[in-house]
């Protein structure tokens, strides 16, 4: 019953890969993470965080394995800027 859920599970992304078996028409596919080169893993995780679909939200390392972007980069503060994405993403939805 909440209007929120948040997919920060880290490199498995657990939810998504949950939500993508037993709710098919979200069409979720996990392309999962490329190799490691931080300068662009870092701006593409903060890039993609934010809403998959109404009510399911990604952040941190799990966006690396949903869109295919480089692992190991979000480490200069990659993480807590995709936190606050979604956070944001999710107030405005809420509020909308």
């Amino acid at each position: 019953m909440c209007k929120a859920v948040v997919d920060a599970t880290g490199h498995d992304a657990e939810v998504l890969s949950v939500a993508s078996r037993k709710i098919p028409e979200f069409n979720l596919q996990l392309i999962g993470e490329k190799s490691a080169y931080s300068s662009i893993g870092e701006k593409l995780v903060v890039e993609n965080s934010g809403r998959v679909v109404p009510g399911l939200y990604v952040a941190g390392m799990a966006v690396a394995a949903l869109h295919g972007t480089p692992r190991m980069g979000p480490i200069f503060g990659g993480m807590l800027l995709s936190g606050k994405k979604v956070a944001e993403a999710i107030l405005s939805d809420v509020k909308g």
